[in-house]
């Protein structure tokens, strides 16, 4: 399918950022951006975040264009990690997987392997942190042997203070008492 240059509006709505134009949202939609709503397509705020620093997507309120910090600063009301998501989004992107909303144990996205996605089901569980965060190492084992169980693999994808991301796989090991 052809990319069209056109950029593409939204507008604002509480959960995230609306795309009511019917061939945008298909176009969107076949890339793996966004849920199909009934008034429209929802992207989500790093979605919308991501296509906007691709200067592919405006978003409108009141007959304005708002601006990426814009959007930021209202994704960051919604979510005081949207940053953090957003720089791990547009890493996962950049590298050419899919990735979507996450579903359960507290993780972030899950990925879709490069050309699965619409094919195959996610291959990879994200859990998004920053540098120096503390997390639940007990609730964390639990996600991972739930995740690997059922054939998923759990990453951690962690946002150091220069702003890259690094990723970490996940794995459950056993050691034994020393004697």
């Amino acid at each position: 399918m052809e990319e069209t240059t056109d950029i593409i509006q939204a507008i604002e709505s509480n959960k995230g950022f609306l795309i009511k134009d019917k061939d945008s949202r298909q176009e969107l939609k076949i890339r793996g951006f966004g849920e199909g709503k009934k008034h429209g397509l929802l992207l989500r705020d790093y979605e919308a975040l991501y296509l906007i620093y691709s200067s592919k997507l405006d978003v409108i309120k009141d007959d304005k264009k708002l601006t990426f910090n814009d959007v930021l600063q209202t994704a960051l009301i919604r979510d005081e990690h949207a940053w953090t998501k957003f720089l791990i989004y547009k890493d996962i992107r950049t590298r050419g997987y899919v990735a979507k909303e996450g579903f359960g144990f507290g993780a972030d996205f899950r990925v879709y392997d490069k050309g699965n996605f619409g094919s195959k089901a996610a291959k990879y569980i994200v859990f998004a942190m920053n540098e120096g965060n503390e997390i639940n190492i007990k609730s964390l084992t639990d996600s991972v042997k739930q995740i690997s169980r059922m054939g998923k693999v759990p990453i951690i994808a962690v946002v150091e203070r220069r702003g890259e991301v690094i990723y970490y796989h996940l794995s459950k090991s056993h050691f034994r008492e020393l004697r």
